[in-house]
């Protein structure tokens, strides 16, 4: 019988912070990043990567690190909701979100602005189709959606 390792060392970069951490094989990226490194802004929803709470970016384009495990992600890139914003200054994606009413309950929103950013940091002049094509792996109760659009929208009309 194969024996597999149960821990193991990665080296990866989360919002420019280098991390060497010895994890358990089988951890989760979410929950590495939630249990291990303390960062809880990223949230589980529904723990199958349907729901996108957990949208992280890794290596420039969105990711659900409730699918990923944090072995994958030895020597990766990844930006979670606590590296956006700085110097407690909210990003122009964070501020629209707030005056748009995008964020209602708050608990998919980290998700949303990952997934929105990451389309933004590609794309700054997206069409209306592109937006809702990059936030459709992310589901809202509360929205509606039509406001997490509009905030999109009115980050893209500020930078043309």
């Amino acid at each position: 019988m194969k024996e597999y390792p149960k821990n193991v060392d990665i080296t990866v970069n989360i919002n420019d912070v280098e991390y060497r951490e010895n994890v358990p094989a089988n951890i989760t990226l979410l929950h590495f990043l939630r249990e291990q490194l303390l960062l809880t802004g990223t949230k589980e929803g529904c723990g199958i990567g349907e729901c996108g709470a957990c949208t992280v970016i890794l290596n420039g384009k969105p990711v659900t690190s409730c699918t990923l495990l944090a072995a994958e992600v030895d020597g990766a890139e990844i930006r979670t909701i606590e590296g956006e914003a700085r110097n407690d200054k909210l990003t122009e994606l964070q501020q629209a979100f707030i005056e748009y009413h995008g964020e209602q309950c708050g608990f998919c929103t980290p998700g949303f602005i990952m997934s929105a950013q990451s389309l933004l940091d590609r794309n700054p002049n997206p069409s209306h189709e592109e937006i809702i094509e990059s936030i459709s792996g992310n589901l809202c109760r509360c929205t509606g959606y039509e406001p997490i659009v509009q905030a999109i929208e009115s980050v893209v009309r500020k930078k043309s």
